[in-house]
């Protein structure tokens, strides 16, 4: 019974999380003249940093009468965003000019929060019947002046131009008014007043395309070019790396004869006589298990985690869940699928952990779920004070932190147990073509060049090569304002970039064994994953170089994320490049015929 109990309630907890994330309980989207449809302030903040956002009302506008926040999903919430009830009426096709939305009389310490955002190019975020609307808060006159004669105002007009078809909202396109100002230079008193005007014009657009002007940028000809030119270099790397590995692989095939039974059957002293070179002498070494295997064994199932968890949301992105600005679902998709998948790393750990003969397996399983989770959270904790710190919308609210960690405690740790535990009762074996002696062969000395840290360099560079073009535009939709929809062309990035680690891997590997090095276990862990290194290089150089983002907010949220980001690529290429040297070294000695 009790064994029942333990089962149902990771299940219950996974239905009902399954049921949050599928669950989006929407309305048509429908109309009729005059209905009131929905407009909802987000969020303001400094354009040139995405992550440093702030309440809408933390500015001083005029609020409306009782201001009512929108219930949020999970995964909104992790975005950052915050939705209130605008303080404009944009009933449907209902035209107003100039309609006086409220009145304000700012005080002394109100307008200079008002010219310190506008001095920081503050812009607003708005969402009217879940289409994404934004715009400046004011503008600097910088014009022919010194920077103590700078002129700073406040736009107080709004011009609202909404498209329908029938009875549908189609497109919004905002706009200020450039000779409606409100002067904030000096620290005096001002009373303004927020005006708007409403335009609603006819469109044939369907509704089923109405999100479709937010993907056309990123898939515009010239860009196109660029990444087709990314994918084509990538493609001729892989075959680069084919032609190579063919040639290893057919140059050692007459050469596997060279094995075979008498020659081992010589004595000990004869051995002795005989200089032996190459990966074939080292067979009985190659198989023998690395040290530490259960951080090993532990790092290949969360690396195995990862690698499903990226393959499900390729899934979904690609049969269109994450359309333009659907809020919080690719949060939402990450939550929900990496508790689901916590079983994988449990089994894959455990298992591999009992085939190479380990014993403290619940130590093991600990060890799996703290491996990525642990710095993620220490990353979390120390993330989330400094947005508190800045009263900043990325500080998540404690109903929300609660939630993740009853997903955690009721979803990926009892998940964990069960895969932890099948894999343990598994019973499998490792599968070593060649017997392991009982004493390790003397690892000759080797040239600088084959030591750790110049072959992760080496074994890092090519696959990076292959989607640093592809990086840019993605680090300049999350950590910027543009958007990033080819999802086709990233699946067959990410498809090259596993082809590119596999392959790089093997051939570092097959040099290595000829070296007489049997020491590969690790070493092709870490050339695998040496290309998340490469990305956190390439962050430093997107910083200072590709971006204009400042600020400890910023700095600390792009590092610290990018970092946990970048780990993660670590242990999932570290994992596949692994795997693929596993199945090459089998291959080989498989080949070979030794007792």
């Amino acid at each position: 019974m009790a064994k029942t109990t333990t089962f149902s309630l990771p299940l219950f907890a996974s239905l009902l999380l399954l049921f949050c994330f599928f669950d989006h309980v929407r309305s048509d989207h429908r109309y009729h003249d005059g209905d009131s449809v929905p407009l909802y302030a987000n969020k303001v903040g400094p354009f040139q940093n995405p992550s440093e956002t702030y309440r809408y009302f933390d500015l001083p506008f005029c609020s409306p009468d009782g201001v009512k926040e929108k219930k949020e999903a999970l995964g909104e919430v992790l975005n950052g965003d915050r939705l209130v009830n605008a303080p404009y009426k944009l009933e449907f096709r209902k035209d107003k000019e100039s309609k006086v939305a409220c009145k304000s009389k700012l005080k002394k310490e109100e307008v200079a929060r008002f010219r310190s955002a506008v001095n920081k190019d503050y812009y607003f975020q708005m969402y009217y019947d879940d289409l994404p609307v934004w715009g400046f808060i004011g503008k600097v006159d910088k014009e022919g002046k010194e920077p103590s004669e700078y002129k700073y105002y406040l736009y107080k007009h709004i011009h609202f131009e909404i498209f329908y078809n029938k009875d549908r909202v189609i497109e919004i396109n905002v706009r200020t008014d450039p000779k409606a100002l409100v002067d904030l230079t000096e620290d005096k008193e001002v009373e303004v007043k927020f005006l708007y005007t409403v335009t609603w014009k006819e469109t044939k657009t369907p509704y089923e395309k109405r999100m479709d002007k937010y993907s056309q940028s990123s898939s515009l000809p010239h860009h196109l070019e660029i990444h087709w030119f990314s994918i084509i270099n990538s493609c001729v790397t892989v075959l680069l790396l084919t032609g190579f590995l063919a040639t290893i692989l057919m140059r050692n095939v007459d050469e596997f004869s060279f094995f075979y039974d008498e020659r081992y059957a010589h004595d000990e002293e004869s051995a002795e006589d005989e200089e032996e070179t190459g990966w074939k002498y080292i067979h009985g070494d190659v198989f023998r298990y690395p040290p530490y295997k259960s951080l090993f064994a532990a790092a290949l199932g969360s690396g195995t985690q990862l690698f499903t968890l990226t393959v499900f949301i390729f899934l979904l992105a690609l049969v269109g869940v994450f359309y333009p600005y659907n809020r919080g679902a690719l949060f939402t998709a990450l939550v929900v699928i990496y508790a689901l998948t916590s079983g994988i790393a449990g089994y894959t750990a455990a298992s591999f952990y009992c085939q190479l003969e380990g014993t403290n397996w619940v130590r093991n399983l600990l060890l799996t779920g703290c491996l990525f989770c642990g710095p993620l959270f220490l990353t979390f904790c120390f993330l989330n004070t400094v947005a508190i710190a800045y009263t900043a919308t990325a500080a998540l609210p404690f109903g929300t932190i609660v939630v993740i960690v009853l997903i955690w405690m009721l979803v990926t740790s009892p998940l964990l147990v069960l895969g932890g535990i099948a894999g343990k009762n598994s019973k499998a074996e490792f599968q070593a073509p060649c017997r392991t002696t009982k004493y390790p062969r003397e690892i000759p000395s080797l040239p600088w060049y084959r030591g750790v840290i110049p072959q992760m360099a080496m074994a890092g560079f090519l696959p990076f090569s292959a989607i640093y073009i592809e990086l840019y535009y993605i680090f300049a939709s999350v950590w910027g304002h543009r958007i990033y929809t080819i999802y086709s062309i990233l699946f067959i990035v990410f498809i090259i970039l596993l082809i590119v680690t596999a392959f790089i891997t093997v051939a570092l590997t097959y040099f290595q064994l000829a070296a007489e090095d049997h020491e590969w276990w690790w070493r092709s862990f870490l050339c695998g994953g040496s290309t998340g290194i490469f990305i956190y290089a390439y962050c430093l150089y997107y910083y200072n170089a590709r971006s204009d983002m400042s600020g400890f907010m910023q700095t600390s949220f792009f590092f610290g994320y990018m970092a946990c980001i970048c780990y993660g690529f670590f242990l999932m290429l570290g994992t596949v490049g692994f795997r693929a040297a596993l199945l090459f070294v089998r291959h080989i000695y498989r080949s070979i015929k030794c007792e």
